[in-house]
């Protein structure tokens, strides 16, 4: 309707803008405009950050910041007081620097599974081959999972009543305690992972093969290459770009790793197959007394190296983009 509000509004909010792009021209016009976006992410954004620090200097087991006391760097030096930091018992804090050490050769295990298998399926992928977009779409489908759900689903093939102990007793075989045994819920972690997040990686990969042109492989052929050869010195060269981005997002998703190992596992047998981010959530949530600013210190920590590595990441997406 022609006399609605709805109608009137341009009208009445006209002479306001005019002015205000008058006084602040037009890059004020464009904060104005980013003002409401700035304001919702600055308030689930940056207040928890602000709120987080305030958590880190305080101590005490009360929730509220105002009934808390001030400690300042106490809860960062209790993390890092250690004597020696390859011995988690030595520390103060012995299960984060366990935690840190599981995290550790858990990023280094699940990355270079999970780079070397992506690569492979993309090559493979990448090949005149039969059902090729069957395949791709196989190899994605568990990347769209919950990792909850994909958890759920090993918890099932691996318990001592399931799918892999069935098939090893029908080989057989005596069934084991995958998840019970401190070894094999390391491998079983690693494994799932890998096998939750491989599709993300390979599509990237694949995107990147399919970037090469054709006639410099037609070259190599005319030139006696051998596939070996070719992969060495056209393939890999042409695919860094790719490989270094995959390398840093896989670093960030595995020390950002929680979902899957917390349902897989709950952090056991023991601390076997707790993560930091297991802890932080332990320590500040689940455990008595709880202790949040202990989990917060710890926060920041884990936060500092997924800074490190985001601005790695950036830096290696501006020297692709120009080069």
């Amino acid at each position: 309707m022609a006399g609605s509000p709805l109608h009137l509004l341009p009208s009445l909010l006209e002479g306001p803008m005019r002015a205000f792009q008058r006084a602040f021209g037009p890059r004020g016009m464009a904060w104005l405009f980013l003002a409401p976006n700035l304001i919702v992410f600055g308030t689930f954004t940056f207040l928890p950050i602000l709120l987080n620090l305030g958590y880190a200097t305080t101590g005490g087991p009360n929730i509220l910041l105002g009934e808390r006391d001030f400690v300042g760097a106490e809860n960062f030096r209790s993390l890092l007081s250690c004597t020696s930091y390859l011995d988690p018992s030595s520390c103060e804090r012995g299960l984060f620097w366990r935690a840190v050490w599981n995290t550790g050769l858990f990023v280094v295990l699940q990355v270079t599974g999970m780079i070397l298998l992506s690569l492979l399926t993309a090559l493979v992928l990448n090949r005149e081959i039969r059902a090729r977009g069957f395949f791709r779409a196989v190899f994605f489908f568990p990347v769209l999972l919950s990792p909850v759900v994909v958890a759920l689903i090993w918890k099932w093939i691996l318990q001592r009543e399931g799918i892999l102990n069935a098939w090893l007793l029908g080989m057989g075989w005596e069934p084991t305690n995958w998840l019970l045994d401190a070894n094999w819920a390391f491998f079983w972690i690693v494994c799932v992972s890998i096998w939750a997040h491989m599709g993300f990686f390979t599509l990237i990969l694949l995107a990147g093969l399919q970037a090469i042109p054709k006639d410099i492989y037609e070259a190599a052929e005319m030139d006696s290459a051998s596939p070996w050869r070719t992969f060495r010195r056209i393939t890999l060269p042409l695919l860094m770009p790719n490989m270094l981005v995959v390398l840093v997002l896989a670093l960030i998703k595995g020390v950002q790793t929680f979902d899957e190992v917390f349902v897989l596992t709950g952090g056991g047998p023991g601390s076997a197959t707790m993560l930091v981010i297991h802890y932080i959530y332990q320590t500040g949530f689940s455990s008595q007394p709880r202790i949040p600013g202990l989990a917060a210190a710890a926060s920041i920590l884990l936060a500092l190296v997924l800074l490190v590595l985001t601005l790695v990441q950036l830096r290696l997406n501006r020297r692709s983009y120009d080069g």
